[in-house]
């Protein structure tokens, strides 16, 4: 039965992360990019300090966790998770898929697991990348590169550079998984995601008036642009975050890293039906390379999780 119960959290999952990149295409149409990002984790970083609060235990938890960081390391990890993790992928994400369409930034997204694999690699020399590992990653920013499609003779389309802003955006992602794990401060999760939204809205906040967005309130209130963020906020961000954990300790990294793989398959379905996007057969096929190389670089891992299925399977 838990099996059962998993997989369809899994599919849940993967269905708000793949539908919130069709809500943030929806969103944008009102709102300016860098100040929609912000305006999502306003509302998402205090639902979560809240259920922080709430889950830790009060000011002092069981073993002396608390719903807010102490120490340097604990306060670095919620820096690096604010900068990278929320403020900078947010905004290139944001600001990239203004120009492409849901489908296609939420598939170049899903080579975040083969980037964070490659960080985690980089930052420490001894862990080095196989020869195969080493392909996998080159297959999946060759998977990238199709789906851009970038014109030698104009490198600067907008289609292009706005994709290239989604693949920094996984970067950023990426990076911020390896420098937070790096750290390894002992900050309960849901502290340090609330405590990371709440300071990568600040963030947002600061480069949309460096920017020098336009504030305009009175746009806020279209139902689509009020959907597109209570959608973010409370789904795909605070619900979605909290079975993203839940499933983590229960399935293990290999198996939820998958949701990246199976979400596109949402956005592409919901956005045909709400935006009219279409998805085409380049872009099908880069999806596949970047799914070849997360197969390469995880092999190991995958093998070892096929054991595991099999032994479930058999009853040992």
């Amino acid at each position: 039965m838990s099996r059962y119960r998993n997989f369809g959290l899994f599919l849940v999952l993967s269905a708000l992360w793949g539908t919130a990149f069709v809500a943030i295409s929806a969103g944008l149409e009102h709102l300016p990019p860098v100040l929609f990002a912000a305006l999502r984790y306003d509302v998402a970083g205090l639902l979560m300090l809240g259920y922080a609060a709430y889950a830790v235990g009060g000011a002092d938890g069981a073993d002396g966790e608390t719903w807010y960081p102490r120490g340097r390391d604990e306060w670095a990890t919620a820096a690096v998770g604010a900068a990278l993790l929320i403020a900078a992928y947010h905004a290139f994400l944001f600001v990239g898929q203004q120009h492409t369409t849901a489908a296609a930034a939420s598939i170049v997204v899903s080579l975040s697991p083969v980037l964070t694999t490659g960080f985690a690699r980089l930052l420490m020399p001894s862990d080095a990348l196989s020869p195969a590992g080493m392909a996998g990653v080159c297959i999946g920013l060759v998977g990238v590169a199709v789906i851009a499609q970038p014109d030698p003779s104009n490198l600067f389309a907008t289609d292009a550079v706005a994709k290239l802003l989604v693949f920094l955006a996984a970067a950023s992602f990426a990076l911020g998984s390896v420098l937070t794990r790096r750290i390894d401060a002992s900050l309960p999760i849901e502290t340090m995601e609330a405590w990371s939204m709440l300071g990568g809205a600040l963030l947002l906040h600061g480069v949309s008036l460096a920017l020098g967005e336009p504030f305009e309130p009175a746009t806020w209130t279209d139902p689509q642009a009020l959907g597109a963020l209570a959608y973010l906020a409370v789904g795909a961000s605070a619900i979605g975050f909290l079975l993203y954990f839940d499933l983590l300790e229960r399935l293990g990294a290999v198996e939820i890293n998958m949701v990246s793989y199976v979400a596109p398959i949402f956005a592409a379905v919901v956005g045909w039906l709400y935006l009219d996007e279409v998805v085409d057969a380049m872009t099908l096929f880069g999806f596949g390379l970047i799914v070849v190389g997360f197969l390469l670089v995880k092999r190991r891992a995958i093998r070892e999780e096929f054991g595991h299925v099999q032994r479930w399977v058999s009853g040992d």
